[in-house]
């Protein structure tokens, strides 16, 4: 027990928190089933993690000004449509290259949009994040049906594979696109005045306003950054399915929220680290791939994640009063 508090001590609770749920998942899943610790399955996790940790890293920054963002899931799927429906609209699987990138930025424009409209709500009216981002995921997931009628949008161009699909040196491509936009992500919120503004909101608003701060600029700044990141998010995974749907990810939210809540963010806000939320992503994945390996069926893996999820948020709760 003292070589275990070490190691927490010497890691950070942010870094030993969720390294111990990894260890304690590898170990399980690894005796629950012996394919779970081989190459098929951490290659299956390496194409599989960069759609959950991007989404995780959009949902970091709201929740580090002491905000959520409920309607995730359905924005990354309408972003994921708008992507379908310009391929479409440029000959489906005949479509150039040139109109998978419009494609992508329109549907970062979409992510983005969404989320400007959330940051200007919560900034000037002061709303709760929960019922704004409700609300939007309301809109977002009515919009989709109404455009989908309920179906989905296939027959993409071949060049798309690889993207979803591909290596370079042995490195998934979708795998790539997340470091990248991870150290995008470090480098907002460790070295820009925004990472440090984002802080100081979640830890205190007040304060922060009567620091100087323009929270209402900032808070917008934030919806609208972790909207474009979801629409990044969205573009990896049409590339991944090869089709698109509104009904893509259901429940990828509570997913999401635990994995950050696992990697150490408080949903109290104004404490999160990068390092951390990579991790709890990976837990959660992890997590995911080895229920579906073990043979879980979805309705027990709700139940497995909402479980996680309560359990998440009762430590989170717990370390907060200890260190308050």
């Amino acid at each position: 027990m003292n070589a275990l508090h070490r190691i927490r001590d010497a890691l950070g609770p942010e870094i030993a928190g969720p390294g111990f749920a990894l260890l304690a998942v590898i170990l399980f899943f690894g005796v629950a089933s012996p394919q779970f610790l081989s190459s098929a399955t951490f290659g299956s996790v390496a194409f599989q993690l960069p759609v959950l940790g991007l989404l995780t890293l959009a949902m970091l920054l709201p929740v580090l000004t002491g905000g959520l963002n409920l309607a995730i899931t359905f924005t990354a799927n309408i972003a994921g449509l708008t992507v379908a429906w310009v391929l479409q609209a440029n000959g489906g699987v005949d479509a150039g290259v040139g109109s998978f990138i419009i494609g992508c930025v329109l549907a970062v424009g979409v992510g983005a949009l969404t989320g400007v409209v959330m940051g200007l709500v919560i900034a000037y009216t002061r709303a709760h994040p929960i019922l704004v981002s409700l609300s939007m995921m309301i809109f977002v997931r009515g919009l989709g049906e109404f455009l989908t009628r309920g179906g989905d949008v296939s027959g993409f161009p071949a060049f798309l594979q690889p993207i979803g699909h591909g290596s370079i040196l042995g490195i998934p491509i979708p795998l790539l696109i997340f470091i990248a936009c991870v150290l995008v992500w470090h480098m907002l919120l460790t070295r820009m005045k925004l990472g440090f503004n984002t802080y100081m909101i979640g830890s205190n608003i007040e304060a922060a306003r009567y620091s100087g701060v323009n929270t209402r600029k900032v808070l917008m700044l934030v919806y609208a950054l972790m909207g474009a990141l979801v629409g990044v998010s969205a573009c990896i995974a049409i590339a991944r399915l090869n089709a698109a749907t509104n009904s893509a990810g259901t429940l990828d939210e509570l997913y999401v929220i635990a994995a950050a809540v696992i990697g150490g963010t408080s949903l109290a806000g104004g404490v999160g680290t990068i390092a951390g939320a990579l991790l709890g992503a990976l837990v959660m994945q992890s997590l995911q791939s080895g229920m579906v390996l073990v043979g879980v069926d979805t309705p027990m893996q709700n139940i497995v994640v909402g479980l996680v999820l309560v359990v998440a948020v009762w430590l989170d709760t717990v370390y907060r009063r200890k260190v308050g």
